[in-house]
């Protein structure tokens, strides 16, 4: 019985998308998907590119077995990006910023949010689990990031890190991979800033000070929650809401400008806490906030419900009406300049609320203004150019 309950052995491949499934025999019913702790998918669920989809069905046997033991334990791996280049280019008008550099594909804090989910189903991976579980990094980032200011054509402008995954995730304690970029950005005074949820950033300040001493640097912490219970289930292997409070505290103390991103605001679970949230990141010495409501694209929406039902089951419908709310009646829309804030009587209130608590506490919108007129040319080989 082992074989049963292995995470891909009872699953079974069934017709293509959209066209069902039957039996000979019988008409089984669909397993559960269980939550895993440590872990913020729920299941596993097949890409929007795979040929095929998969379900777990009960024949009787399971059902017996679940309710006697926990799920199984799926590990992370690790495997290389054999990207080309590092720095991506993007034209979108919802972001002040054209670049960006993410040094992990993959990322082990599992926010069941996260936008970025649906980039493992390029790979033929799923955005659930494997997106939290089966992560890869860039060990040439460094080399080819200097290689790319190197060219001749190259003009500098702010380079965000992090946008898509968290370049503090937990797999940087061991690779430091995003403090070696750092080295080579401060080595070429070409300005960044960094996107994280992650405290380990404050590992850093000694590299990210002298440049923010410049101008060339800030640091953007993305605070969801002050609940711990909320934000660990949102966001399980992320630091904990205290302890990106005290990293905002020990950056802004180090002379480096904090903004916070309260992404992703939802409604029904953590809208309530906007005033408490904007107040407590100015105690701890930020001097900008800005917000993002939650965005369903793609298998993010399967993925969001299956979570709202694990873990809110009391709370899912309301949660999805007042999604829905804001988007016009669907889960999600993509068009630049609402993707973000959403439309209606709910997006607009919530909108409101923020510039209130921005205004009470004196603080200022999200901006990008940093320094490019001290930018240093590389040589494709490490060296700085002289001229």
């Amino acid at each position: 019985m082992r074989n049963i309950i292995e995470p891909t052995s009872d699953h079974i491949e069934t017709a293509q998308p959209g066209e069902g499934w039957s039996h000979p025999d019988f008409d089984p019913d669909l397993l559960p998907a269980r939550r895993q702790k440590g872990r913020g998918a729920v299941s596993n669920i097949d890409g929007r590119f795979e040929r095929h989809i998969h379900q777990a069905i009960d024949d009787g046997w399971m059902t017996s077995l679940m309710e006697d033991q926990d799920a199984p334990r799926i590990r992370t791996t690790l495997g290389i990006d054999g990207a080309r280049s590092v720095i991506t280019k993007n034209q979108s008008p919802d972001v002040p910023f054209d670049r960006s550099i993410n040094p992990y594909r993959g990322c082990e804090h599992g926010c069941i949010y996260c936008f970025a989910r649906p980039t493992h189903a390029y790979l033929g991976l799923s955005p659930g689990l494997d997106f939290e579980t089966k992560l890869f990094w860039k060990p040439d980032a460094p080399a080819l990031l200097r290689k790319q200011l190197a060219a001749k054509s190259y003009m500098p402008a702010p380079i965000v890190i992090g946008t898509s995954t968290d370049p503090y995730q937990p797999v940087e304690r061991e690779k430091q991979l995003t403090r070696s970029i750092i080295k080579v950005l401060g080595d070429c005074q070409h300005p960044f800033s960094i996107i994280t949820k992650g405290a380990l950033v404050t590992r850093d300040i000694d590299l990210i000070a002298p440049m923010a001493a410049k101008n060339r640097a800030s640091v953007a912490v993305s605070v969801t929650s002050l609940d711990n219970r909320l934000s660990n289930l949102l966001e399980p292997r992320a630091s904990a809401p205290h302890r990106r409070l005290d990293a905002i505290r020990k950056l802004a103390d180090a002379g480096i400008p904090v903004t916070v991103l309260c992404a992703p605001i939802i409604p029904g679970l953590n809208d309530m806490e906007i005033e408490n949230l904007v107040a407590a990141v100015r105690d701890a010495g930020a001097t900008s906030v800005s917000h993002i409501v939650v965005r369903l694209p793609l298998e993010i929406a399967d993925l969001f419900e299956e979570w709202l039902e694990a873990n809110y089951p009391d709370r899912k419908a309301k949660v999805m009406s007042l999604i829905r709310q804001m988007r016009d009646g669907e889960r999600y829309q993509s068009e630049f300049g609402t993707r973000m804030r959403g439309t209606g009587p709910i997006a607009d209130l919530i909108a409101r609320r923020f510039d209130a608590a921005r205004k009470k506490h004196g603080m200022t919108g999200r901006s990008l203004s940093l320094d490019c007129s001290g930018f240093v040319r590389p040589n494709a080989n490490g060296q700085m150019s002289l001229f």
